[in-house]
């Protein structure tokens, strides 16, 4: 049930992040409340969606490796 729950999070990385490099001025709005104190930018934008699909491939890594 674990890795059932690993895989969840790493697609839901993995849709945010490639969201984020395609449609940027869609996700501007959830960004605008997710990073409030500051101003959401494209590049803002981009730098999260590359860390988000960053993060995906450290957990798929993870799943392959079987690491607990």
């Amino acid at each position: 049930m674990n890795d059932l729950g690993l895989c969840l999070v790493g697609q839901l990385c993995l849709a945010f992040g490639v969201a984020g490099l395609f449609w940027p001025e869609k996700l501007m709005p959830f960004f605008e409340v997710l990073m409030f104190p500051w101003v959401a930018s494209y590049r803002g934008i981009r730098a999260n969606s590359i860390a988000a699909i960053g993060l995906s491939l450290l957990l798929f890594a993870r799943l392959l490796t079987g690491i607990r």
